[in-house]
């Protein structure tokens, strides 16, 4: 009998050294590492997802939750790629060029995460062309588009409108999202998705590819 529960309800008070003990437990019963992921780490930051979304736990809850999933698939990560068992894709994220807030962009990455996503995280002041050619060099699904401020927003339509004149929209479904953003900016750019929280953003990014 494999542990999953326990490393799910580990994952979830936030216990790192504990997940890592219980996944390393796992691996040596003979778990398969893609059961380890899906049944015992992605089950508990699905939990936190929805905890989140509910407004039961909040940012630091989420964020050592986050860090306890790490632990357990740092572990897993060797396994899984000796295995052969491939992410539901590649998600490129980052906060837009001229803006430095990454706390919104670090929780939607490790919602990804959670759902079984590779991130290519770019980190702030990210440019329009640094988006797509990531994007394009890791055959990415999604691009992510972060911005808290109003000014700086229009780098995720410069994103769109690139893709466009290359020829490459079709390729890439554009996500956007932050505080000034809503669902008529999305529509008005052209994006394919806005999402008002992180958790809402990883279950949109699910069924793009489902």
């Amino acid at each position: 009998m494999s542990n999953f529960a326990e490393i799910s309800e580990a994952l979830q008070k936030g216990k790192a050294k504990a997940v890592g003990e219980l996944v390393q437990k796992a691996i040596d019963g003979g778990a398969s590492p893609k059961d380890i992921l899906d049944q015992g780490l992605l089950s508990g930051m699905n939990e936190i997802g929805e905890k989140f979304k509910n407004n039961d736990i909040f940012v630091p809850e989420v964020l050592m939750a986050a860090r306890a999933m790490n632990a357990g698939v740092a572990l897993l990560r060797p396994l899984l790629v000796k295995s052969g068992v491939k992410p539901l894709g590649k998600i490129v994220i980052g906060t837009v060029k001229g803006d430095l807030h990454d706390i919104g962009k670090n929780l939607v990455r490790m919602m990804f995460e959670g759902k079984g996503f590779e991130v290519i995280d770019l980190g702030v002041d990210v440019s329009a062309d640094d988006y797509i050619k990531t994007a394009v060099d890791n055959d990415a699904i999604i691009i992510a588009c972060a911005a808290m401020l109003t000014t700086t927003t229009a780098t995720m339509k410069e994103v769109i409108d690139k893709l466009s004149a290359m020829g490459k929209r079709d390729q890439f479904k554009v996500m956007v999202g932050g505080a000034p953003i809503n669902q008529k900016f999305c529509e008005t750019i052209g994006a394919d998705a806005y999402s008002a929280d992180a958790a809402a953003a990883a279950d949109r990014a699910v069924a793009f590819v489902q």
